[in-house]
């Protein structure tokens, strides 16, 4: 598989949800394996670094190639081979469509997003009081 696009609809405000997937250290609550996770700066923005590390150890390095707050959050690996686009999208003034979209220029995608893992971004924001 090279490209992998899953949608879920969160229901919380846009401006949370855009918040909490773009905001270090909170991948580690959802993504899977990842221990650590940190920016080169923050507010975040178009050539921001996000340095993440699995339970094995391994760093990984993505560097922000698009942002507009509430609408998109874009990143490409170091190797400039793996995306991750997140597209927002208004569906009431307390729900938020999410898309994950994924994809590799060269290869496959050697682990990709599956709904379970979106279900566990959705619980947690659902649950949370922010």
């Amino acid at each position: 598989m090279k490209e992998n696009r899953l949608t879920i609809r969160i229901n919380k405000p846009i401006a949370d949800v855009f918040a909490f997937t773009i905001t270090p250290p909170n991948s580690t609550k959802w993504v899977p394996n990842t221990v650590y996770e940190d920016t080169s700066e923050l507010p975040v923005q178009v050539g921001t670094v996000y340095t993440l590390k699995d339970e094995c150890g391994k760093i990984s390095k993505y560097t922000v190639t698009a942002i507009k707050e509430n609408e998109l959050f874009e990143l490409v690996s170091e190797d400039n081979n793996y995306h991750a686009r997140y597209v927002y999208r208004p569906i009431d003034e307390n729900a938020t469509g999410f898309e994950y979209y994924e994809w590799v220029d060269h290869g496959q995608l050697e682990v990709p997003f599956t709904m379970e893992i979106l279900q566990k971004l959705k619980g947690i924001l659902e649950a949370s009081s922010l």
